[in-house]
């Protein structure tokens, strides 16, 4: 996973690049707390575009990492998700919190 983080607009960009299943959720998820809580961003977006499977762990990383998230104020987007990881999220009723973006890579605009 790969995080960028834009000082001007205080947003905070976590590219996905691997499959987010029970067995890479806990190193995902203290990379990703560590980064928020030192950056303190404004917004934060994962991209989805390099992941090829999602399990329900990877739900349980999203809802948690938007908690925390609005906890200091900040907002959550989701982009360039496959149709299959769509699914997850219509599923499970992610789209109720956070909505996606785009589907495709070239539309997402970093800050």
């Amino acid at each position: 996973m790969k995080s960028t983080f834009y000082k001007k607009d205080k947003q905070l960009v976590f590219e996905m690049e691997e499959e987010i299943d029970e067995y890479s959720v806990q190193n995902i998820k203290r990379r990703m707390d560590n980064e928020i809580q030192r950056y303190m961003p404004k917004e934060v977006i994962f991209d989805f575009s390099n992941v090829s499977f999602m399990d329900s762990a990877g739900i349980g990383l999203v809802i948690g990492r938007y908690k925390l998230i609005d906890m200091i104020g900040g907002e959550l987007r989701v982009a360039n998700v496959s149709s299959q990881i769509q699914k997850i999220f219509e599923m499970s009723g992610l789209l109720r919190l956070i909505p996606i973006e785009c589907k495709n890579k070239k539309e997402v605009q970093y800050d």
